[in-house]
């Protein structure tokens, strides 16, 4: 991956930012151009909480190039509390504890590493939820405001 793609992928990598449609409420991630809804073409930044549950699962033993050095790992499709559904690898978690339904929340790990000169890729995975759920009204902050978690469950 060239280092301009990757800085640009960074808000949706590592904030798990996606769009609401502004004509029909829809939240979509990644981003695209029209909503898979209405076919509306306005949209406006949505943060998400990064927190959701396993929709469907698998255990990858012959890993994609570039993925060898993981193998074997599960991928999932996380089913997100704001919506979309994302694949994603799951991680930090045992075998035996994968299972449909199963509360996950995202974490910002390393994906590989691009190229000759070993470009470090992060991006985002999902492990089993450490912590409770904040309150909704936490989901519909902007992106780049930080609200200590005592603060967000005293409001």
């Amino acid at each position: 991956m060239e280092v301009s793609r990757n800085w640009r992928l960074q808000s949706q990598r590592y904030r798990m930012e996606g769009l609401r449609c502004e004509q029909c409420g829809t939240v979509v991630f990644p981003a695209r151009a029209h909503c898979p809804q209405c076919a509306g073409e306005s949209f406006a930044a949505q943060a998400l909480r990064g927190l959701g549950e396993v929709y469907s699962f698998t255990h990858v033993h012959d890993a994609p190039a570039g993925f060898e050095s993981a193998a074997p790992f599960f991928l999932a499709l996380v089913r997100l509390d704001e919506g979309p559904l994302v694949t994603a690898q799951l991680t930090d978690v045992e075998r035996e504890a994968v299972h449909i339904g199963m509360p996950v929340e995202m974490v910002t790990r390393k994906l590989r590493e691009d190229g000759e000169r070993g470009m470090l890729v992060y991006g985002y995975k999902f492990r089993p939820l450490l912590r409770e759920r904040l309150p909704d009204k936490a989901a519909a902050l902007p992106a780049r405001v930080r609200v200590p978690v005592d603060a967000a469950v005293a409001a």
